[in-house]
């Protein structure tokens, strides 16, 4: 016979707030989206469709390496980890630069720009909204954990 005591039931753990959902959910967006373009820039520069293959490639390469960032954030923030609110928020405010970048070169870019703006403004108001930063056992006074 085991004299181990028998396991305790695993607690159960409080929801995630919405709000720290939909910054995970746009961070991974955010992570996707570089990602993908990563994903093209290899392909474009791999059939030799573009002016500078290598060029094309280094960038791809650059992006996909780029993507992880967000990509590891939104998930520690879907776990509730407290560690990923600074990446995600580091991830938002490298965005805006890139933004105004692209709205700067007009034309079709400025939609994607003012998307990009929106969502890294929407991620920071989301992540510094007090329901996150207590649900991420952030503030003052906490543990650190």
């Amino acid at each position: 016979m085991s004299t181990k005591p028998a396991a305790a039931p695993a607690q159960p753990t409080a929801p995630l707030p919405r709000r720290l959902t939909a910054a995970a959910a746009l961070t991974a967006l955010e992570g996707l989206a570089l990602a993908g373009l990563g994903v093209y820039l290899l392909f474009v520069g791999l059939a030799g469709d573009a002016d500078s293959p290598q060029q094309a490639e280094t960038g791809g390469i650059t992006l996909l390496v780029l993507a992880a960032l967000p990509l590891i954030a939104a998930r520690g923030l879907r776990l509730g980890r407290r560690w990923s609110r600074g990446p995600a928020l580091i991830t938002q405010l490298m965005a805006l630069p890139v933004a105004w970048t692209l709205y700067s070169t007009g034309g079709a870019m400025v939609a994607a720009a003012v998307a990009l703006a929106v969502a890294a403004v929407a991620v920071v108001a989301l992540l510094v909204n007090p329901t996150a930063t207590v649900a991420l056992g952030i503030g003052p006074g906490e543990q650190t954990r």
